[in-house]
C-alpha cells in the first residue's frame, strides 16, 4: 500500500479536444496532491492528443501520461480499461479521478473491478486526509435529499467519478511545463470485443453544450406550451447563452432531451442560470444548484425554486421574458 503515490485524473478526449470535465477534475486532483505532497497526473488515451496534452498541462497537470494510437482513436470500454489497468499496475497511483460522463461512469467501475479496488460514482465533493491518504467521496442519494460519504480504506488506487459542472475549472497558465510520458500498449488479439459501426448524433439546431455554457436560460412546464420556448430562446440568444429545460418540459415532448438539466439530464454550473416557469423539483435543483447566480421567474410566489435563487421575479412568463429580452438588447446596443 505504501508504494502507491500521486493523484491521477483521466482527461477524456473527443476529436482531439479535451472534454471540459477532464480539465475540471484537475482542480480537486491538484488540491489533494498538494495536501499529501505529491503530483497530479493527467492520463489521456486516444489519437491526436497534442492539443489535449497542452490543455491538461495549462490547467495544472504536473505530469502527463498518454496512450496514443489508431487502436484507441475511437472509445472502446474494453480497450480503454485494458490500457488503464496496465498503467495502474505499472505506476500505482494513490487515487484515480474520472468525470462522471457516460464514458467515465462506464470506465471507472470496470477499471476498479480489473485492479481489485472500489469505486465511488457521481461525486460532488472529495476530500483527502493528509495523514492517512484516505479520500472521502461525497455523493448525493435519494434525489439529492441526503448525502453519503464513501471511503476505500483497504485497496488502492482509490477511484471515483466526479460530477461534471460541480468543480469549477481553473484559469489556464500556458507558461506551465510538465513531464510527458508516452506509453505504448498493444491490445490483445481479442480486444476490443465491440467496435463502432456508425455514429448517430441527435439532430439539434446548433451544438448544445450545456456543461460548457456560461449562461443558461431554461424553460419548464410553467411555460404553458412548447411554442413559448421561443421566448426562452430569444433571451438566451440576447445574453449569448444556450437553452436548457426541465424534465417535465422534455417528457412533454416540448424540447429534445439534449437540453435537459437535472439529475436525469446534465449537471451544469454556469455563471448565470435563469429558470423560467420551473417549480424547482429536487431532481432539477441537483443539476443546477452549483450555478454562480440563479434567477427564477415564476408566477407562483411559493415555488421552491425561489429558495435557491439569488434573484426572483414573480410574474407571467409571457410578459416578463419579452421585457427582460428587450432590456438586455437595449443595454447591448
Amino acid at each position: 500500500m505504501d508504494d502507491y503515490k500521486n493523484i491521477w485524473a483521466f482527461v477524456e478526449v473527443l476529436d482531439g479536444k479535451p472534454k471540459n470535465v477532464g480539465l475540471e477534475i484537475l482542480g480537486p486532483g491538484k488540491s489533494m496532491a498538494e495536501a499529501i505532497g505529491e503530483k497530479v497526473v493527467a492520463v489521456l488515451v486516444g489519437a491526436g492528443l497534442d492539443d489535449a496534452i497542452k490543455a491538461a498541462v495549462s490547467y495544472g497537470a504536473d505530469e502527463v501520461i498518454t496512450v496514443e494510437g489508431d487502436a484507441f482513436a475511437e472509445y472502446s470500454v474494453e480497450a480503454y480499461t485494458f490500457a488503464l489497468a496496465q498503467l495502474v499496475e505499472k505506476y500505482k497511483p494513490e487515487a484515480f479521478l474520472f468525470g462522471a460522463t457516460s464514458n467515465g461512469k462506464e470506465l471507472a467501475p470496470r477499471l476498479a473491478a480489473k485492479v481489485k479496488t472500489g469505486a465511488a460514482a457521481d461525486c460532488t465533493k472529495v476530500e483527502i486526509d493528509a495523514g492517512t491518504g484516505i479520500i472521502k467521496w461525497t455523493r448525493p442519494v435519494l434525489a439529492g435529499r441526503m448525502f453519503s460519504v464513501i471511503e476505500c480504506q483497504e485497496a488502492k488506487p482509490q477511484i471515483g467519478a466526479l460530477r461534471p459542472g460541480v468543480f469549477k475549472r481553473g484559469e489556464p497558465d500556458t507558461a506551465r511545463t510538465a513531464e510527458i510520458i508516452k506509453e505504448e500498449i498493444a491490445l490483445p488479439a481479442d480486444l476490443p470485443f465491440t467496435t463502432i459501426i456508425e455514429k448517430i448524433t441527435e439532430a439539434a439546431e446548433g451544438a448544445v453544450k450545456l456543461e460548457d455554457a456560461e449562461i443558461i436560460v431554461s424553460g419548464g412546464r410553467g411555460l404553458g406550451k412548447p411554442e413559448n420556448f421561443s421566448l426562452v430562446k430569444a433571451l438566451a440568444d440576447a445574453l449569448g447563452g444556450v437553452v436548457g429545460a426541465s424534465r417535465a418540459a422534455v417528457d412533454a415532448g416540448w424540447i429534445p432531451h439534449v437540453h435537459q438539466v437535472g439529475q436525469t439530464g446534465k449537471t451544469v454550473g454556469p455563471k448565470l442560470y435563469i429558470a423560467c416557469g420551473i417549480s424547482g423539483a429536487i431532481q432539477h435543483l441537483a443539476g443546477m444548484s452549483g450555478s454562480d447566480t440563479i434567477i427564477a421567474i415564476n408566477r407562483d410566489a411559493d415555488a421552491p425554486i425561489f429558495e435557491v435563487a439569488d434573484y426572483g421575479i414573480v410574474g407571467d412568463i409571457k410578459e416578463v421574458l419579452p421585457a427582460f429580452t428587450a432590456e438586455v438588447l437595449k443595454l447591448k446596443a
